[in-house]
């Protein structure tokens, strides 16, 4: 079988992006930050050119991780705040809310954040980070993190806006990808 790839280019970078299939069938452009530098800080700075008001950032773990550093670090943001997916030990006087499943999980999840998360979302102009934007699930959970926190959504941005999420006008995006 021959390894299929779907490209995009990013802000005058191309991506070719392996083309893999989940469970329910449907076929996805799996698109990964993790352990490229280079892409990440590109993105990272386009990102935070459309977000430049924004007061702090906040993601959800693991693929917006390092997405979200270089756009608080291009922003002059000394700390971002990171939704988690489980709750560890220094978490406990944190938040949490229930999500949907997303369409690469597959299942209900959590989100978690920290006391000081949560604080430093409280009364700020908060922008959403993160990879793809897909169904929408990941994005709920965040939005409702960020409400519970008492923070204020400015915008929401992403990397690409995946199948009918591009057609959403309260999002951002670099780039756009089909469901396959």
């Amino acid at each position: 079988m021959e390894n299929e790839i779907y490209s995009v280019e990013l802000g005058g970078m191309k991506v070719d992006m392996p083309v893999l299939p989940l469970p329910s069938g449907i076929k996805i452009a799996f698109f990964n930050l993790h352990g490229n530098s280079k892409l990440t800080e590109h993105c990272g700075k386009l990102l935070a050119e459309k977000l430049a008001s924004a007061e702090v950032v906040v993601t959800a773990e693991s693929k917006g991780l390092q997405l979200a550093h270089c756009v608080a670090r291009e922003l002059g943001q000394d700390f971002y705040a990171v939704a988690r997916k489980s709750k560890k030990l220094y978490m406990q006087d944190g938040i949490e809310v229930t999500i949907e499943s997303s369409i690469t999980t597959g299942k209900e999840q959590k989100l978690y954040l920290s006391k000081h998360d949560a604080e430093l979302l409280r009364g700020k102009k908060v922008a959403i980070v993160d990879d793809v934007v897909s169904t929408g699930a990941s994005l709920a959970g965040l939005e409702a993190l960020v409400e519970k926190a008492g923070g204020i959504i400015f915008k929401k941005a992403f990397v690409l806006a995946e199948g009918d999420a591009a057609n959403r006008p309260d999002v951002t995006y670099l780039g756009v990808i089909p469901l396959l």
